[in-house]
């Protein structure tokens, strides 16, 4: 059936919407791929058949809408993060963007701001536009970081609705100690939200975020099954805060918002979390090996707790970029100057990257 073809400034687009383009990592169909920081392991065969036979139960219920309130797949998470966290305390959603998409749909939107210290997770922005706020970009300091009163400092100074802590960092792998979230809390009256979604991959002793949620009605912290649990094309997202926040939620989500497969597929790979998080002890190794050489080969590897790392002292990243890509190889540039990122990967992905680089580095 033939037709007018228009340009998308034709259509009648939000003006705040107009010049801007969507988000997008290259994909392609290269024998190693370590750029959107997914876990490359494959899940594990026992929990595969679990959640297959799951999905199975579930469809023969297919025909009625699924359950409104994900009662037990809240039930699961409460369990899974501990901390004596209860059911009315979780949210979840198709993937983190969406639970992040609910927070500021419900307190942020036209009129209001969110903020973010940058280099951050690209979406945020992205985000905030999409409901109508406006984005205020933060700083940190040259090596990532943030202190208490430098993040405090530009909170009270800029007083958004919504602030963004992203500990680990994406795209810098840095943490954020629970001073900064501490402080941050305490300079505003907005929404706080600690984006934990690389918090497996931190060291087994260092606190989350989750411990200070007692007492702090406007604290969020929101977590992803995509990293850890290698549950990406799932696309489970979810958040523990007060039961007063989720009921702010329930305001703005859509009706039925999680299908009756997705609740099946992620009820069963948290009945087999620690099979699932083994693989994240392999992915750290694997992390640190790639700062180790890196740093061998005359790069500036950046500390991460995530399980990604973002290496400076790239000459010409998009010709590094793509001599990888001809090699097979595709990794991340991240648009920061002289910088690249890569996942770390199995230990034969991770072989293939850094071989890789070594031959870019002895080509004549």
């Amino acid at each position: 059936m033939g037709g007018v073809t228009v340009r998308l400034d034709q259509l009648p687009l939000r003006d705040d919407l107009r010049g801007k383009t969507p988000y997008g990592a290259p994909q392609a169909p290269l024998p190693v791929t370590l750029n959107v920081n997914e876990n490359t392991h494959p899940v594990p065969q026992e929990v595969a058949d679990d959640v297959l036979d799951s999905i199975a139960r579930a469809l023969r219920d297919v025909n009625r809408y699924p359950d409104r309130e994900f009662s037990t797949l809240r039930e699961s998470f409460a369990d899974y993060l501990g901390h004596g966290l209860t059911p009315d305390q979780i949210w979840a959603a198709n993937g983190s963007n969406e639970v992040l998409q609910h927070i500021l749909q419900a307190f942020a939107g036209p009129g209001r701001t969110a903020l973010g210290f940058g280099p951050t997770y690209s979406m945020y922005p992205i985000l905030t536009a999409a409901t109508g706020a406006s984005w205020i970009a933060g700083t940190r300091a040259h090596d990532y970081t943030l202190s208490p009163e430098d993040a405090a400092a530009q909170v009270a100074d800029a007083e958004p609705d919504v602030i963004f802590l992203c500990t680990p960092n994406n795209p810098t792998g840095t943490p954020l100690s629970l001073d900064v979230i501490e402080a941050v809390y305490e300079a505003t009256d907005g929404v706080v939200i600690v984006d934990e979604a690389y918090q497996e991959f931190a060291p087994r002793d260092e606190q989350s975020a989750l411990t200070l949620l007692p007492g702090r009605e406007r604290l969020v912290v929101s977590r992803t099954m995509s990293k850890a649990f290698a549950f990406a094309g799932a696309r489970v997202g979810y958040l523990a805060a007060d039961p007063a926040f989720i009921d702010a939620l329930r305001l703005v989500r859509l009706p039925y918002h999680l299908s009756s497969l997705t609740q099946a597929a992620a009820i069963a790979a948290l009945r087999h979390a620690s099979t699932m998080l083994a693989m994240v002890d392999d992915i750290v190794e694997q992390r640190d090996r790639i700062s180790a050489t890196l740093d061998a080969l005359g790069y500036d590897p950046h500390d991460s707790w995530s399980n990604f790392v973002l290496f400076g002292g790239v000459d010409d990243p998009a010709a590094t970029w793509q001599a990888l890509y001809d090699r097979g190889v595709l990794i991340r540039d991240v648009g920061i100057p002289h910088h690249l990122r890569v996942s770390a990967g199995t230990e034969d992905e991770t072989t293939a990257f850094l071989d890789a680089l070594a031959s870019i580095d002895s080509a004549p």
